[in-house]
């Protein structure tokens, strides 16, 4: 069993919603993965979704888009990132998620990539613009290989079957994004839990995490309610900026869940 999978069946018999908390690699300082992933576990996340930083983000709000361009500048690349996660297992314990796009890693050679995830401890990948029918003609056979999860993306306007299509061929959980819209903006959340309601109703194998647009207590309360969690993203990285040693990451971090928690 994968530890996505010991997680959710952990959290379902202590009905615990589980919080993923998505970072930039690479941000806010070139060699500060680690110590924010360390900071996040430490005050309680749940599960960490590394993103890999791209010049081109399809899905990602100004904030993320700005953290990626800082770890660009900071030199991060996929081969970096590896680096520094070569020996992560050996103090973080939760569910990892690589989150990126398809170009970066089909550089990188798709299954080199997913070989060195697993190598280092990586648990699963979410590529928003990996399309479903390639997945099922040739890259789903690559993770499975390497005992990956992969995670594929619903939005509100994603029609019921293709939502179980989707549900199907993902693994680990299905990311509930609650609008069709980028990271980090303003949603109105009456109309997010009718779409989250309706998502429950479906009834679906995977469990469901709810992103975009949760940034608190309040919002993950909400998202949660008709979800097994919620991702928080956009607001943790504006938490973390300005921050360059391991001291002021481990503060910010401490004080931003502490208002999710």
């Amino acid at each position: 069993m994968s530890r996505i999978a010991e997680l959710f069946n952990k959290t379902k018999s202590t009905n615990k919603k589980v919080l993923n908390v998505y970072c930039t690699a690479g941000y806010p300082a070139p060699d500060s993965t680690l110590d924010v992933m360390t900071s996040l576990q430490r005050s309680g996340a749940d599960m960490i979704e590394l993103g890999m930083p791209y010049s081109d983000p399809l899905a990602d709000g100004e904030v993320i888009q700005q953290s990626g361009a800082v770890a660009l500048q900071n030199g991060m690349t996929i081969s970096r990132l590896f680096d520094q996660l070569k020996d992560f297992r050996k103090v973080i314990n939760v569910p990892v998620v690589l989150m990126g796009y398809m170009n970066p890693v089909l550089q990188y050679g798709f299954e080199n990539f997913c070989a060195k995830a697993a190598e280092t401890g990586v648990d699963g990948l979410i590529l928003p613009d990996l399309p479903p029918l390639e997945f099922e003609q040739h890259y789903g056979k690559i993770l499975q290989k390497h005992q990956l999860d992969f995670i594929f993306l619903v939005t509100p306007e994603t029609a019921e079957p293709r939502v179980r299509m989707l549900d199907q061929l993902s693994s680990g959980f299905l990311y509930a994004v609650s609008s069709s819209s980028t990271t980090g903006h303003e949603k109105d959340f009456s109309e997010v839990e009718k779409y989250l309601r309706r998502l429950q109703g479906y009834q679906l194998h995977n469990p469901l995490l709810a992103g975009f647009g949760i940034k608190d207590k309040a919002s993950f309360d909400q998202a949660a309610r008709y979800t097994d969690g919620g991702i928080i993203g956009s607001a943790y990285i504006k938490a973390l900026e300005g921050q360059k040693d391991k001291a002021g990451i481990d503060a910010a971090t401490k004080a931003f869940l502490s208002t999710v928690l």
